[in-house]
C-alpha cells in the first residue's frame, strides 16, 4: 500500500483489505447470533453510497436470505459534518412491521444513524438495529455531550478507530476514492 492523492488531500494507508475482510468475517458472525434468534429475517437497509462494498462484502458471509433495500442520506460536506441529516432517496420499499439492519460504512458523529433510527421509528419499522465496518467511539461520545442528546451505539461494530478522516472501500472524500480496495487516513 502506498499514499493516494485525492484532489488537494493527501491519504496513507491505514488498513489493507485482507485486515477489511477479516473485520466483515467477525461482524457477520455477530450478525447471524442475533437474527438466528429472531422470529424474522431482517431487511438489510443499505445506506448509499458508502456502504455498497461493506453490504456486498457482509452479504457473503450472511447465513440467511435477507430483503435488501437502500436509502441515501448526507450528513457531511468535505471532510466535516453539517450537523443534521438530510434524506436524498428512499427507503426503496415499505418497512412497516419489519426487523431492519442498517448497514453503514461508517459512525462518528451519530447524527445520520440516529436520524434514520427516528425515520424508521416514524415509518413503523418493527425491530431496528445498526451494523457499521468503523465506528469512531470518541467522536461518537463528543458529539453525544454536546448536543444533550442520549444516542444508542450501533449494535454491530466491525472495528473501532481513532477520530481521523478516512478513505477508501466505500469512504469518499467528494465523492472519490470509494472504489480504493483498502483504507487510508488522511495525512496531515
Amino acid at each position: 500500500m502506498k499514499n493516494v492523492k485525492i484532489l488537494d488531500k493527501s491519504f496513507k494507508p491505514m488498513i489493507p483489505h485482507h485486515e477489511i475482510e477479516q473485520i466483515v468475517t467477525e461482524v457477520a458472525a455477530k450478525v447471524n447470533a442475533y437474527y438466528s434468534q429472531r422470529p424474522q429475517t431482517p431487511v438489510l437497509l443499505v445506506t448509499l453510497n458508502g456502504a455498497l462494498p461493506f453490504s456486498a462484502e457482509l452479504m457473503k458471509h450472511l447465513e440467511f436470505d435477507p430483503m435488501i433495500a437502500s436509502i441515501k442520506v448526507s450528513s457531511y460536506e468535505g471532510t466535516q459534518t453539517t450537523g443534521s441529516i438530510k434524506t436524498l432517496l428512499g427507503p426503496t420499499m415499505d418497512l412497516k412491521g419489519r426487523d431492519v439492519l442498517i448497514l453503514e460504512d461508517i459512525v462518528d458523529t451519530g447524527i445520520t444513524m440516529t436520524g434514520l433510527r427516528k425515520l424508521l421509528d416514524e415509518m413503523g419499522a418493527e425491530d431496528v438495529k445498526m451494523c457499521t465496518m468503523l465506528f469512531k467511539p470518541d467522536k461518537f461520545h463528543e458529539q453525544e455531550k454536546k448536543s444533550g442528546i442520549e444516542m444508542t451505539a450501533p449494535e454491530f461494530v466491525g472495528k473501532e478507530i481513532p477520530n481521523s478522516f478516512i478513505l477508501g472501500f466505500g469512504l469518499d472524500y467528494e465523492e472519490l476514492g470509494r472504489c480504493l480496495q483498502d483504507i487510508y487516513v488522511l495525512d496531515e
